[in-house]
């Protein structure tokens, strides 16, 4: 141990407390000042400044550059892997866009839509979208779009259904391999992503169920609106005008299914799967890929040198799939994903697990949550605190991640003392930190949702069944089953 580590002093309450506080105003005032902007960069920036911050409160009490340094570079390393993998997941979004795998998967959710269920109908296709893609966001943002302007149309509330789609793809944000959110509570609690899943399942489908439930008597007691079947066409139609629309074009989901069922590694499995959408798209999808060349790179000939190809795929992967339609919400649904999409969340993360890392190795979150682990003595005492902590982070800091990595931070050693299983927090925390983040209107997630969905957050927060279920399930299943698995030696 070297001479400055000898004489580091203890974090007062003070130092604890101040960053916290200080990461509070932040978020608030970027979130004040730039609202969905905030997250495209001053949200990192103030995150940065907070960091900055804590250094200094680190150096005051005896710590060393290098100490601080290397430990900064140990959180950053612990998300490597997930790393890769979001920007595995951006690319997979486009190539599935370039061959008609997601369009398809709209498609033939709209196809399966009855006025009569349509509350039901919503929550189970955004569910089906979100484990199919992964991202809750992107779910809500194309067909969540399309269900709460179909709803309007056929005069049914926008606020439940806005509900119904949030509920949806929170889903598959919890389940999906190729969730961020998802790999990223598997990652920081060293979990493999599978078995973070099939654990996460316990408390998801039984959430999900009950969700089922209650949007199927909320069909059943809401008033019947009349349905008009030529406006169901008309939607129909815009996809068949623009892609060939056929059950081939699931061949890359049910490839991408067949790996995770062979346990593929997921990085290695979402980056096949995008390689081989793009293989198929030139068979599938020839036309789009024309167009797409054409306006890319000024292609005029109407079939597509190999160099041409290649140029598009790469293209594709990198900055997403684009498509100009002549319909605006048509090329909003449809362009998306890439790897550079995914730059901004990565850039964030890494700034939220930094900040994360240095409270939590340098003790001022010990410090704080001291109290709090002295009084949960039993296991579900210390889930429910995990709990409270996840949603009391949401609520105050704005942002999921934040909500997310850094009660995975606070009470993993705990959680190592006691022997229980890594999974177990990762669940926790996934239940109470990532679906809650869309029922805070100043959170980046209710901010997103609202403006996407073109409803106000506190409008369709009591319709968002699933997401108010969730962390309530994960603190019923830690009173009702005392025994939490532990580890084997």
């Amino acid at each position: 141990m070297s001479l400055t580590q000898k004489v580091a002093k203890s974090p007062s309450y003070f130092d604890a407390i101040l960053p916290l506080i200080c990461l509070i105003c932040v978020v608030a005032s970027s979130v004040y000042f730039f609202g969905l902007e905030a997250m495209s960069g001053p949200l990192q920036v103030g995150i940065l400044i907070i960091i900055m911050l804590t250094i200094f409160i680190l150096l005051k009490n005896g710590h060393a550059w290098d100490e601080i340094s290397q430990a900064g570079q140990r959180g950053i390393a612990s998300i490597t892997g997930a790393i890769f993998i979001l920007l595995s997941v951006g690319a997979l979004i486009a190539a599935w866009n370039l061959s008609g795998t997601i369009p398809t998967l709209i498609y033939y959710g709209i196809k399966t839509i009855s006025p009569n269920w349509f509350y039901p109908i919503a929550f189970f296709i955004c569910g089906v979208t979100s484990l199919s893609i992964g991202s809750s966001w992107t779910t809500a943002g194309t067909i969540g779009v399309g269900l709460v302007g179909l709803a309007s149309m056929l005069g049914l509330s926008p606020e439940i259904t806005a509900g119904a789609v949030i509920s949806g793809a929170y889903v598959g944000d919890k389940l999906s391999p190729l969730s961020e959110t998802a790999l990223l509570s598997a990652q920081i609690n060293d979990v493999p992503i599978y078995e973070h899943i099939s654990f996460q399942a316990r408390t998801t489908i039984p959430t999900a169920i009950l969700a089922l439930i209650l949007f199927l008597i909320v069909g059943v007691i809401s008033e019947k609106p009349n349905v008009d079947a030529a406006l169901l066409e008309a939607e129909l139609s815009q996809f068949e005008a623009i892609y060939r629309i056929s059950i081939w074009n699931l061949i890359p989901l049910l490839f991408l299914i067949i790996l995770s069922i062979l346990r593929i590694p997921a990085v290695l499995a979402i980056l096949l799967s995008a390689l081989f959408a793009c293989f198929m798209s030139i068979f599938l999808q020839p036309d789009i890929l024309i167009h797409f060349a054409q306006k890319s790179f000024n292609e005029t000939a109407t079939t597509l040198e190999i160099s041409s190809i290649i140029k598009s795929i790469w293209l594709v992967l990198a900055k997403g799939f684009s498509i100009e339609t002549g319909l605006p919400e048509m090329d909003a649904l449809l362009s998306r994903g890439g790897m550079h999409s995914m730059l901004i969340t990565i850039w964030l993360i890494l700034v939220a697990i930094t900040f994360g890392t240095l409270v939590d190795e340098f003790g001022l979150l010990n410090k704080l949550v001291t109290p709090i682990l002295v009084r949960a003595k039993s296991t579900p005492k210390l889930i429910v605190s995990v709990v409270l902590t996840a949603l009391g982070l949401n609520a105050t800091a704005g942002d999921q991640y934040i909500a997310l990595l850094i009660p995975s931070r606070l009470f993993k050693k705990e959680f190592t003392k006691r022997g229980l299983e890594n999974k177990l927090l990762s669940r926790t925390v996934a239940d109470a930190s990532i679906v809650t983040s869309p029922l805070v209107a100043w959170n980046s997630c209710g901010a997103y949702m609202a403006a996407v969905l073109g409803v106000s957050t506190l409008s369709y927060m009591p319709f968002a069944f699933f997401n108010i279920l969730a962390p309530l399930m994960s603190v019923a299943f830690a009173l009702l089953f005392y025994r939490a698995p532990k580890k084997i030696d």
